[in-house]
């Protein structure tokens, strides 16, 4: 074989081909080294504290010039504009799609105003909005109420203690919470490591032998979320926040705990039945299903990681997982994303109608106990038909209340609405048997209740009254408390989607 130089001599051009060649292989492999370098200065320095961040920083805008890449994710958190077929971000009026909800909460906030819940950025607003926690007049809040809104709410626990801050009214502290749900909630802002920043959950651990110190950092992934999207009630006189977990975290055990107390939220305005309010049993549902078996955490799901350069982050745009599939369920289930939005759809459309099926046999039991007792029913008469009414509301809204229609853990979902609808026909049918035995008219008329409207006229509330007591509330306590809030911080951010 010639040797080389030889080649080059007979044929000239071959020598500029592997001269260009060469000089091109070489560019490339400067262009790689260069990006390598640059993608780990960018890993560096993304990691890089710009500014120190105090202990108890409540300020998102502050830990964004830090982290502007998980900031500007988070602030998406106040797009409304994607809604599945059960849920999403577009605000949802629950009991003008559910109007049996009016009566099962005859008594109860709840029976006024149930929204869905927005973005987490919208919680200083929502909270502040609702006809749930009152007005200039009327105050039935516990400061508690504040716990799980607000990045605020651990400087004011440090400041005031834990307890003395649960005593306090949610009104007297409304302009000490101005900053909604975010990074100082999760994250040390020395280390950026997960924390937990809200005493119940360790406490319920605790109470189960469990350090909070020995879970890993995918258990904290989900245990962030488990500080807020609990079930809970408040204890004693002193409104004190606590988990009800000590006998397990199913619907069954809960249920218990409480019956065991003898505690309940409010006594029903028809049928006087010792009633409980489930909050938001996300964590709780979501430990019964398939994913939590797994190993997957919360954050897996609705707060998927994204790269950018050499900077690999997680979206703080906490949203449903059906808005981001190829993120989300894709990484783990190679089928196509219609086929897998499908798969929650079927289930949650199967929850939603044994759902149904529960709210309005319990709301028929409501009313047919109220009728009861309009007869004269005695106090031994009603005691074991109250307790049924009690479990099976109880049940139907451990699963009602959870977010994502019982798709964290559908075949607990499916079970737990099962007994629900088979204690509140045991309690109708009891009714039947009480009605029959005294001779009172039965069946019993039932009323139109087909509208949010009609069903708060039948509980009796005055919706018109309650909505300018509101309205003149965010005109001036509100106002009141931003110009307070203001002049702590040296300004006040606005939360709302910039145009």
């Amino acid at each position: 074989m010639k040797p080389i130089s030889d080649i080059v001599k007979d044929k000239p051009w071959l020598g500029w081909l592997l001269f260009l060649g060469t000089a091109a292989v070489v560019f490339l492999l400067g262009l790689l080294a260069s990006s390598i370098i640059e993608r780990r200065t960018e890993s560096v320095y993304s990691l890089q504290m710009l500014k120190p961040i105090a202990e108890w920083e409540p300020r998102n805008e502050v830990w964004g010039e830090n982290f502007p890449r998980e900031y500007e994710s988070y602030l998406k958190t106040l797009n409304m504009d994607f809604a599945s077929k059960h849920g999403g971000s577009k605000m949802i009026d629950y009991l003008e799609k559910y109007p049996e909800l009016v009566v099962l909460w005859a008594g109860y906030a709840f029976s006024k105003d149930y929204n869905q819940g927005r973005g987490h950025a919208y919680a200083i607003q929502d909270i502040r909005n609702t006809l749930r926690t009152g007005d200039n007049v009327l105050s039935p809040m516990p400061a508690t109420c504040w716990t799980c809104k607000s990045t605020d709410v651990p400087r004011m626990m440090d400041k005031m203690g834990v307890e003395n801050y649960y005593k306090a009214k949610w009104k007297d502290l409304g302009s000490e919470h101005v900053n909604p749900i975010g990074c100082q909630d999760c994250h040390d802002p020395k280390t950026l490591n997960l924390r937990i920043t809200r005493p119940a959950l360790i406490e319920a651990f605790q109470r189960q032998g469990k350090d909070i110190n020995s879970f890993t950092r995918q258990e904290m992934r989900s245990l962030v979320c488990a500080q807020c999207h609990v079930e809970y009630y408040f204890k004693g006189e002193g409104k004190y926040l606590t988990f009800p977990w000590d006998k397990g975290f199913s619907a069954d055990d809960m249920e218990a705990y409480f019956d065991e107390i003898e505690f309940s939220d409010w006594t029903h305005a028809l049928s006087k039945a010792p009633m409980l309010k489930a909050q938001h049993p996300d964590y709780e549902l979501f430990k019964t299903g398939i994913h939590a078996i797994r190993g997957v955490s919360c954050a897996d799901c609705h707060m998927p990681y994204k790269s950018e350069g050499g900077v690999k982050f997680t979206d703080h745009h906490i949203q449903s997982p059906l808005n981001n599939v190829a993120n989300t369920c894709q990484v783990c289930h190679r089928e196509d994303t219609q086929r897998l939005i499908q798969d929650v759809y079927d289930r949650q459309d199967r929850i939603e109608e044994l759902r149904r099926i529960a709210e309005k046999t319990i709301a028929a039991a409501h009313i047919e106990a109220k009728v009861a007792w309009d007869n004269g029913a005695t106090q031994d008469q009603m005691k074991d038909i109250l307790k049924l009414i009690r479990h099976a509301q109880w049940r139907w809204d451990w699963v009602a209340a959870a977010n994502g229609l019982g798709f964290h853990a559908p075949v607990e979902a499916l079970r737990v609405l099962g007994t629900a609808i088979q204690k509140g026909e045991e309690a109708r049918r009891q009714l039947a048997v009480l009605f029959v035995k005294h001779g009172w008219k039965f069946p019993v008329e039932l009323p139109d209740i087909s509208t949010k409207d009609k069903a708060q006229k039948f509980i009796g509330l005055d919706m018109p009254k309650l909505k300018q007591a509101k309205q003149e509330f965010l005109n001036t306590t509100v106002k009141q408390w931003d110009e307070e809030a203001r002049k702590r911080q040296g300004y006040l951010f606005e939360y709302k989607i910039k145009e």
